[in-house]
């Protein structure tokens, strides 16, 4: 029990604290601009800071969301771009928050056994059905090259 004395106990206690606060508040990054101090303290500069933040994170999302249909990491690209507005509008670092709260507990979900099981099983089946068709399409107009077909 701490009492205030200068036990060495209680210095410990108070100085886990401090650690577990000081780790809290890391993690808990204060909302708002992360832009150098010299820009905040000026107005037009702060503007034209955020609006430079912007058009480059416009063009981040943009090619992640062209990468979406074409090959290339689109998800990571678009959240790339959604980290560069983060450092300058909040509501950008809400959203982070929010998706990284759910893909943690999508993950905490996908590590459970009973769903890992569940899935399994679905994906089995999946591919049971895929090749069913496969083998039915084979033995019912066998393997034809679309260059090779005959003039009907």
């Amino acid at each position: 029990m701490n009492t205030g004395s200068d036990e060495s106990g209680g210095a410990a206690v108070a100085s886990e604290r401090a650690h577990v606060s000081k780790a809290r508040d890391d993690a808990e990054r204060a909302l708002g601009s992360r832009a150098p101090e010299f820009v905040k303290a000026r107005r037009l500069l702060h503007l034209s800071w955020q609006v430079g933040v912007f058009i480059i994170g416009l063009a981040v999302v943009g090619a992640g969301i062209v990468m979406l249909p074409l090959p290339g990491p689109g998800w990571v690209v678009i959240f790339g771009g959604m980290a560069i507005w983060a450092t300058e509008f909040v509501w950008a670092q809400l959203v982070l928050r929010w998706t990284k709260r759910k893909v943690t507990e999508a993950a905490q979900r996908a590590l459970d056994p009973r769903v890992r099981r569940r899935n399994i099983v679905l994906t089995s089946v999946g591919l049971v059905i895929i090749a069913v068709l496969v083998g039915i399409y084979l033995w019912k107009f066998g393997v034809v090259m679309p260059w090779k077909i005959k003039d009907q």
